[in-house]
């Protein structure tokens, strides 16, 4: 395969390759928070920070640059042309408390609804960039702890029963770049793109805690109904998976305007540290294609690729590569049902399918490689193509050389398993 094209043979879009960004004067005047009356302190500043960013957008553009120092905000709200750079030593915290993050019609998972702004938030912002050397804190712990003990109370309840914002919002816009930025303790979901294209996530460090305070449901980057996207070179370690493909849900999801395909995604030369998932196709999916992950080593995530298959929602998963890759996982193709939160009375969807999916040229230990279903739903047309893999297995597992016994038009070349029952399991290894 070509190296810059996707599996299908599309070519990858020169722009998803760089990794330059617009040098800061080029993005227009900077405005220094501390030289415009914001100084750093841990008393909330959401209005203060915001007049900032509306002067500038009504000056005609600029970047908004945080200095040294620790300056705490609930939802700021960027315009197109208005930029934000962090120092290093910077902080933007978020608030511990929901009522600092306004309530706006917005996107979560799979839906449109009502519901809590982020942290940063940009809308219809073309060429936003969020970028430098400093750090975006969503200083979730409260938050964690109130979710946790709400699940002791009521073990049914959603991750939207707990109110929590996420950290990074962007929905509507092109030509979005975040680099180089520390991105960590997230109330929720970390970075959430929404309806974005030809968007790049370059050099960060997306980061939350397993304990001694699960931080629940912050996974690093939700990539949602979004085309041509590029990450790279980043380091994830999130209590939650790693990179989401989101899309959708519900038995008319492909219907729904507001609904659409994950496609056309670049994930090359990042470190996974512990997560559910380095890549996950789900929960909320309906289309995802020409997906290629590429030069990445893992460090103790449960499952390299997951993809979840949804009863009550259409969902096609295809031409996905994952190649080249090295370290420790517990598995390295997971497939089952997922029925958390689906509505157990709703007429099934259509069935399901992973078309095209391959996994090669990996070298990795595992508690066992594949942890697959046989569960007709999710079987029905799915091809795989496992080739080239040197994986040490604690445990025997699915072989794969019986994959085709399960998916008859897959193929296992060249695989070699050595088993290994003193290898230790595969342990969480997370970055802090």
């Amino acid at each position: 395969m070509n190296q810059n094209c996707f599996p299908d043979g599309t070519p990858v879009s020169p722009d998803l390759l760089s990794d330059d960004i617009p040098a800061t004067d080029h993005l227009g005047p900077v405005w220094n928070l501390t030289e415009h009356g914001v100084s750093p302190t841990e008393k909330v500043q959401t209005a203060a920070i915001q007049r900032i960013i509306d002067e500038v957008a009504a000056a005609g553009g600029g970047v908004i640059s945080i200095p040294r120092g620790t300056f705490v905000s609930g939802s700021l709200f960027f315009p197109r042309g208005v930029h934000l750079y962090l120092a290093e030593g910077a902080i933007l915290k978020g608030s511990q408390h929901i009522a600092d993050y306004a309530l706006r019609q917005t996107r979560i998972e799979g839906e449109t609804c009502p519901y809590f702004a982020a942290l940063i938030n940009a809308d219809h912002a073309d060429g936003f960039t969020l970028f430098g050397h400093g750090t975006i804190d969503g200083n979730g712990l409260h938050s964690w702890e109130a979710f946790w003990l709400r699940r002791k109370w009521n073990p049914a309840c959603t991750n939207k029963d707990e109110q929590r914002p996420r950290l990074i919002y962007i929905s509507n816009s092109s030509h979005v770049t975040i680099h180089s930025l520390t991105l960590r303790d997230s109330h929720f979901w970390t970075t959430h793109l929404y309806r974005c294209h030809h968007a790049r996530i370059l050099h960060c460090r997306i980061t939350s805690p397993t304990s001694p305070v699960p931080a629940p449901s912050t996974d690093a980057i939700d990539l949602d109904a979004c085309e041509d996207v590029a990450i790279r070179g980043c380091t994830l370690s999130v209590n939650d998976d790693a990179i989401a493909l989101k899309g959708g849900k519900g038995r008319e999801a492909d219907l729904n305007p507001d609904n659409g395909p994950v496609q056309r995604i670049l994930i090359e030369n990042c470190h996974f540290g512990f997560s559910h998932s380095c890549l996950t196709c789900g929960s909320e999916s309906i289309h995802c294609r020409n997906i290629l992950m590429r030069h990445c080593d893992v460090s103790g995530a449960t499952n390299l690729l997951r993809l979840k298959m949804r009863p009550d929602t259409p969902q096609k998963y295809e031409y996905i590569t994952v190649e080249e890759i090295s370290g420790s996982v517990a598995h390295l193709l997971h497939m089952q049902p997922w029925s958390q939160f689906a509505d157990p009375d709703a007429p099934p969807a259509p069935p399901s399918v992973a078309d095209r999916v391959t996994l090669r040229d990996c070298d990795c230990a595992c508690d066992f490689p594949l942890d697959l279903t046989s569960e007709a739903s999710c079987v029905q047309g799915s091809r795989f193509l496992l080739e080239n893999l040197q994986i040490r297995s604690r445990l025997p597992g699915f072989p794969p050389d019986r994959l085709a016994e399960l998916f008859p038009e897959s193929l296992a070349r060249n695989v070699n398993v050595r088993i290994d029952p003193d290898q230790p399991p595969i342990q969480s290894m997370e970055i802090m």
